[in-house]
């Protein structure tokens, strides 16, 4: 059963207009989950990936990329080991690290940008389904 807020009473001035359909409007509303949702952490793999070849290319600074997919990778790896534990941690860490430098020679054939957006959509695939799997088993 999850965990009930009970929140002030104030005048809520949605609630004439939208009814029940407005979580929060009749004062109760779910404790949010302690462990971030798949698709949030499947965004924010792929958002590493892209935030981070845009980071290092508009600002002409590599390390500032390199801190941009760093920054998302670390939280990424916090989250994965959360719901999947360190057997299904390890292959995305270094999955999300491959996709980083798989990204180089890919962008030979296909362009920067396309490289750079065929492996954050592979990574966030991995990412979903293995924190998806996980969610059922466990």
């Amino acid at each position: 059963m999850p965990e009930v807020w009970r929140l002030p009473s104030l005048p809520n001035p949605l609630s004439a207009s939208l009814g029940s359909a407005v979580p929060g409007v009749h004062g109760v509303r779910t404790a949010p989950s302690a462990v971030a949702p798949v698709a949030a952490v499947a965004a924010l793999a792929a958002g590493g990936l892209v935030g981070g070849f845009a980071a290092a290319r508009y600002s002409h600074r590599r390390e500032l990329g390199g801190l941009v997919f760093a920054a998302a990778g670390a939280w990424c790896a916090r989250e994965w080991a959360r719901t999947s534990g360190p057997a299904g941690a390890t292959p995305l860490v270094a999955g999300y690290v491959a996709a980083m430098g798989g990204s180089h020679p890919l962008a030979k054939k296909l362009g920067a940008w396309p490289s750079v957006l065929v492996v954050s959509v592979a990574m966030a695939t991995a990412s979903a389904y293995v924190q998806a799997r996980a969610r059922r088993t466990g």
